[in-house]
Parts: C-alpha cells; sequence; structure tokens
C-alpha cells in the first residue's frame, strides 16, 4: 500500500511560524503580568489601580481584538499580508512602548486598544498564510507546528517579563515587548513571499453579508450592541443602577414594538401583492423594514455557550496572577525550586533589594506616627505593596519591624532622627526579608500552563482523537472547572504554591483536550460548503468570553475577596459557571444537534427513496 508524499512546505511558512513565535512573546510576556501591572501601586511604577479598572481593561480591549480579524481578514484578502503584517507591527510596536509611560485609565486603554487593533490584523493573516502555504497532505502538521510556535512564545513570554521587570522596572517590560514586535520586521520586510491565492477575495459589503447569515442582522446588532455598552457602562459606574434598568427596558421595548409594526407592514404588502406576478427573486427589505432575525440559530446557541467556557478560561489570565499575589504563599516552591538548582532558583525568584529598600524606607515615613497593631488599614497597604514585589511578610512582622519606628517617636526621637535611621534599617530588613519570605511570582507559575502544552498536547490529541468531539469537550470543560475549584484551597494550605501549580497544570490539561475539540465541533453541524466561514466567527465566542471574564473578574475579586476575603467562594462561583456549561453543552447536543441529525438523515432518505421511484419508472418505461 503506498503512502501519500507530504509535500515540504514553502519559505513563507516558516516565516510566518516565526514572526508567531515573537508576536506571542510580547503578548503573553505583558499580558500575563497586566493584572498584577495595573494594581500596583504607582510608587513602583504600576497604574496603582482597582479591581473594577483592572476588569474593565482586561474585559473590553481583547473583546475588540478578537473582533477586528471578522474585518481584518477581508481587509488582508483585498490589500496583501505583507501590507497588513507591516501595518499591524506599525500599530504595535510604538503602542507597546508607550503603554509602560501611561499612567491614567483613559490614556492605558487607548493605547492598549492600538495594541489590540494591531494584534487583531496579525492574528488572521499568520493563520491565512499558515492555511495558504499548506496542502492536504501537511496541513495537519504544518497547524501542529503552528500551535507549536504558539506556546513557545507563550512559554517564554511569561518566564523572561518577570525577571526583566525585577531588574529593569516596568517600563521595561513593555520595552521589551516592543524590541520582540519590532524583530518581526525583519522577516516582514526581507523574508516572506505572499503566497498564491487560490479563492476570490471577498469585499466587505460580502463580508457583512455573511455575518447576516451566521450571526444575525442589522436589526439584531442594533439591540445586543447598545446592551453590552450598558453593561461595560454600567460596571465602570459611568451609569448608575436605575438609569441602566430603564434604558435597557426601553430597548428592549423598543425592538419589539418594532418588530411589530413591521411585521404589520408585512402583512399588508402579503394583502396587496396578491396578484399573481412572474417569479423573481426575493428582494429584501431596507434594514428597518427587517424584524430582528438570528442568522443559523444552533450555531449562535453554540457561541453563546461557548462563551461560558471562555468566560472561565480566561481567569487564569485575569484573575489568578492578582489572587497568587494577593492570598497565596508560594515559598514552598521557592525552597524546592533552591534544593533542585540554586542557580535557576536566584534568575526566577530574585529580589530588587533598592527597590524593597526603597519602598521599606516610604512606607516607614507614611506609618512611623502610626500604631501599626491597630491599624488594619496600614498593615493591609504594606502587605499589599510588598505583595507587588513578590515579598509576603507575616502580619506579626509587619507589626514588629514597623512598630519599632513607631516606639522611637513615642520615646521622644526627632522626625529628622527617623529619616535618617530608616534607610539603613530598612536595607537590613530589605536582604533579611528578601532571604526570608520571597515569593514565586504568578507570571512565572502561569508558564507551566504554557509548558505542559508544549511538552504533552501531541500525545493528549492523539488519545482524545478516538472520542467524539462533544464528550471529549464536556470532559475538558469540566476538568477546567474542577481547576478552578482547586484554586479556592490554594491559600489555606502550607504548600499553597505546590498546590496552585497543580491546579495550574490540572487546567493545561483541561485546556488541552477542550479548545481543539471546541473547533472541531463547529465542524459537526455547521454547513459543509460554509465550514471556513463558520470557523472565522468561531471567535466572537471568544471576544464575549474575554468581555465577560474580565468584568466578572473585577466584580468577584472585589467583592468576595477583597471586602469578604472570602476568594474560594469567588472560585466556586467561577466553577459552577464552568459545570453548567457542562450541562448547556449536553442539553444543546441532545436538543439542536440531534434534531438536526434527524432532519439530514430523513431528506436522505426521501432523497433516497425519490431516486428509487424514478429508477422504477425507468425500468416501467423501458419495459
Amino acid at each position: 500500500m503506498s503512502q501519500i508524499k507530504r509535500s515540504p512546505f514553502q519559505r513563507s511558512f516558516y516565516v510566518a511560524n516565526t514572526m508567531e513565535i515573537f508576536e506571542r512573546l510580547a503578548w503573553y510576556g505583558m499580558y500575563t503580568l497586566l493584572a498584577s501591572y495595573i494594581m500596583t501601586p504607582t510608587s513602583q511604577g504600576g497604574l496603582g489601580l482597582g479591581n473594577t479598572e483592572r476588569g474593565l481593561i482586561m474585559g473590553v480591549v481583547p473583546f475588540f481584538l478578537y473582533l477586528f480579524p471578522v474585518v481584518s481578514g477581508a481587509l488582508a484578502d483585498r490589500f496583501g499580508y505583507r501590507k497588513m503584517f507591516l501595518l499591524s507591527l506599525t500599530l504595535m510596536a510604538p503602542s507597546y512602548y508607550f503603554l509602560g509611560y501611561a499612567k491614567d485609565l483613559g490614556s492605558f486603554m487607548s493605547i492598549f486598544m492600538l495594541i489590540a487593533l494591531g494584534a487583531g490584523i496579525f492574528k488572521p493573516v499568520v493563520i491565512a498564510t499558515i492555511s495558504r502555504t499548506t496542502d492536504d497532505t501537511n496541513r495537519g502538521l504544518g497547524f501542529g507546528i503552528f500551535y507549536m510556535m504558539v506556546n513557545i512564545g507563550g512559554f517564554l513570554g511569561p518566564l523572561l517579563a518577570p525577571i526583566i521587570q525585577k531588574h529593569y522596572g516596568w517600563e521595561w517590560v513593555f520595552i521589551f515587548a516592543c524590541i520582540w514586535i519590532s524583530v518581526n520586521f525583519i522577516p516582514a520586510l526581507f523574508f516572506y513571499k505572499e503566497p498564491e491565492r487560490h479563492a476570490e477575495n471577498k469585499t466587505l459589503t460580502q463580508v457583512f453579508h455573511e455575518m447576516q447569515q451566521v450571526l444575525g442582522n442589522f436589526r439584531l446588532a442594533l439591540l445586543a450592541v447598545p446592551l453590552l455598552v450598558l453593561l461595560v457602562g454600567f460596571y465602570a459606574g459611568f451609569i448608575n443602577e436605575t438609569m441602566t434598568l430603564i434604558t435597557v427596558i426601553v430597548l428592549i421595548v423598543s425592538a419589539i414594538i418594532w418588530d411589530v409594526v413591521v411585521a404589520k407592514y408585512d402583512n399588508n404588502n402579503a394583502i396587496q401583492n396578491q396578484v399573481p406576478q412572474r417569479k423573481s427573486a426575493p428582494v429584501n427589505p431596507p434594514w428597518y423594514l427587517q424584524k430582528m432575525r438570528i442568522g443559523n440559530k444552533p450555531f449562535m446557541v453554540y457561541l453563546l455557550i461557548l462563551t461560558g467556557f471562555w468566560t472561565v478560561y480566561m481567569q487564569i489570565f485575569v484573575t489568578l496572577p492578582v489572587y497568587i499575589r494577593d492570598f497565596v504563599d508560594s515559598s514552598d516552591l521557592v525552597t524546592l525550586l533552591h534544593s533542585i538548582n540554586p542557580w535557576l532558583h536566584d534568575v526566577l525568584t530574585s529580589i530588587n533589594i533598592d527597590t524593597l529598600t526603597g519602598e521599606i524606607t516610604r512606607l516607614a515615613a507614611s506609618y512611623s506616627q502610626v500604631d501599626i497593631a491597630q491599624s488594619q488599614v496600614a498593615i493591609e497597604e504594606i502587605t499589599r505593596t510588598l505583595s507587588a514585589l513578590d515579598i509576603r511578610l507575616p502580619q506579626q512582622e509587619i507589626i514588629n519591624s514597623f512598630g519599632q519606628l513607631s516606639q522611637l517617636n513615642q520615646v521622644g526621637q526627632s522626625a529628622a532622627m527617623v529619616q535618617i535611621l530608616t534607610p539603613d534599617v530598612a536595607q537590613q530588613w530589605a536582604q533579611q526579608w528578601a532571604s526570608q519570605y520571597r515569593q514565586m511570582n504568578p507570571a512565572t507559575i502561569l508558564s507551566i500552563d504554557f509548558l505542559m502544552i508544549i511538552i504533552f498536547q501531541i500525545s493528549i490529541s492523539h488519545f482524545v482523537d478516538k472520542f467524539k468531539a462533544l464528550p471529549a469537550l464536556i470532559v475538558g470543560t469540566a476538568i477546567l472547572s474542577i481547576s478552578m475549584l482547586m484554586q479556592g484551597f490554594a491559600h489555606g494550605m502550607i504548600f499553597g504554591g505546590l498546590f496552585v501549580s497543580c491546579a495550574v497544570a490540572v487546567f493545561a490539561v483541561g485546556e488541552m483536550i477542550s479548545v481543539p475539540k471546541s473547533q472541531e465541533y463547529v465542524a459537526s453541524f455547521s454547513p459543509k460548503d460554509k465550514a471556513a466561514m463558520f470557523m472565522g466567527y468561531y471567535f466572537v465566542s471568544m471576544a464575549l468570553g474575554n468581555l465577560f471574564a474580565g468584568l466578572l473578574s473585577g466584580w468577584l475579586y472585589g467583592y468576595f475577596a477583597t471586602e469578604l476575603s472570602r476568594p474560594e467562594m469567588m472560585w466556586a462561583i467561577i466553577a459552577c459557571l464552568g459545570f453548567a456549561t457542562c450541562i448547556a453543552f449536553y442539553l444543546f447536543n441532545k436538543h439542536f444537534i440531534s434534531a438536526i441529525q434527524k432532519q439530514q438523515l430523513a431528506q436522505k432518505e426521501q432523497l433516497t427513496e425519490q431516486l428509487a421511484e424514478q429508477s422504477a419508472k425507468q425500468s416501467t418505461s423501458v419495459a
């Protein structure tokens, strides 16, 4: 039996994969630290914002990032891949640089949105390049290599970024992201060759027409988009609860009345046009005379359910870093790493003594007049400040150390004398605390997820291929949910760092099972001649998932973790959302897919009967 010879990969295939490594290196090097950066005090170079702003930034901007490819993919087909590559790099490189110097919410979100626009252009172009530089003999291997490159960049980014941040400061995290992106100008300009185009390019009009076929018409968008804007506005505090509720009711009632009026208009036209006329192609009325219409109903329901999956999935980037920083004692990981490899320990868990000394000096000047033992606000502020530097100080140590400064004032020492003594004491404390209380950076722990995928994705995919898409998708989502539930116990354990690392490893297993199957499942019910189009709009669920993940994280963390000091309840709610998604997947398959399959089977049987009847008639006429 002869085997099909695999075609060699084209040069642009390797160029695109190389560019993907550097793009992901820049993105994940920034994004895995973003939650911590947003909440890091301004005295350490962070934004110094709160949970609400963190949820807003990490929800809204990625939402648009995953919507941009719907249009940017069509633009790439029209104007060329190389030009769009260069446009995306031109947008991202300076934006990464200036993002580190944006010090307020408005400017930060504006610059971050430019990065999202550039990434939204880059993403469909690199995927299209992989698709068009492979054929049926090597496409599976080609996309496997591409997924590996994504995770190599994803692994290196969060591994290198904390080291850069500790040695050079926060602004250098963004500067290095700018450098990684700028490296891509070299292959884009000198090595990338435009792949051949085997299909007719789509115009923007065709793109929007397809959106109506798959997602829904403009009338539906006219209701859905304002509702999303209201949700974001209410979350950000721009609109109060009463005004939000009234506006939502007005929008929904107006849409219903609009549909009723349009329905009467259609009925009147139908009565007036009862005179038989020559058959012609139906003409769609203008958008304002159309009723709200969902495109492909099963696909839309699937996207909404999948939104729940992505909402749970994104918590590893949106919530987990700040949770580890604020609640999990990862000193056990530091000790374990030191016993395994002291050099690696020094690299991955290094502490900037000068920065720590400066922060201790500043805190001492702020709280030297306060009785630390009786000021919970002061203790929380000191804990939060030192946690941002990967130092987790026990409360009693805070009371004993900073309490000495208060006693200096109480025994009659002048403020000037305290200022002279504080830097020397702070230097000693910094060295002592860096030795005894250092923590593992959350981004380093998150890199375990990418490392697991690099090592095990191929073997797990080979094993999971034996099963149908839906059961595998449900199992993978359930494993993700179990991982979220495990996170809630990490802060109460002696080996909290090791436990949260195990939870991240469990998460990686769930991700390796569910993410590929979530895409494969689309093919099981999408029309065969429109499978590629449906896969393009699959990313809408990722956009909505990012939006809801950010908003949900900000609210849950602010209320349960910060106000109630019950982070386990936050993780339990997130896990419950994941399990509810599993149930929704099962019901969706039972209600929609089974019905579609029965309908397809009935149509097939009907067609078979018709062919049999035609064959019988032909036999009779011949006889």
